[in-house]
């Protein structure tokens, strides 16, 4: 996790904020470098997440109250960002909680799948499918 996680409202207040993409990018490269990065023994295939077309790690732990609390790495800037992107939606929650959320509404705000590539939008929506499975395992 990092220091003082950003929440989605404070993402999606910056990205009106920011009129250009090229902006955004930095911005979204910007929240990943924030990230603390995984152990190397932590990128296990039993963490990696399927269909990226970037080597993702995912690592979920549940605290007392149930909530679910997300750690991620990647292998590329970029993609290290929409990590810390997911994190913001659904890190810190419960399951059901989780299960609630409209995910491609979210990203939908943000105009992330018109401005990836189909590879990554595709590497966007397995991170989302594998965190809802975490929560289905929970």
């Amino acid at each position: 996790m990092s220091e003082k996680n950003t929440t989605i409202v404070e993402i999606l207040d910056t990205f009106e904020f920011l009129d250009d993409w090229e902006e955004r990018y930095k911005y979204i490269i910007d929240l990943g470098k924030k990230l603390l990065p995984l152990a190397p023994e932590e990128m296990t295939d039993t963490y990696k997440v399927r269909g990226c077309q970037s080597q993702v790690w995912l690592i979920p732990t549940v605290d007392n109250e149930g909530r679910i609390h997300l750690r991620g790495d990647s292998d590329a800037f970029i993609v290290k960002g929409l990590v810390a992107v997911m994190l913001s939606i659904f890190s810190g929650k419960t399951a059901a909680e989780i299960k609630a959320i409209d995910a491609k509404a979210i990203l939908s705000q943000l105009g992330l799948e018109s401005h990836l590539s189909p590879m990554r939008a595709n590497g966007l929506f397995s991170m989302v499918e594998r965190i809802q499975a975490i929560a289905e395992e929970s």
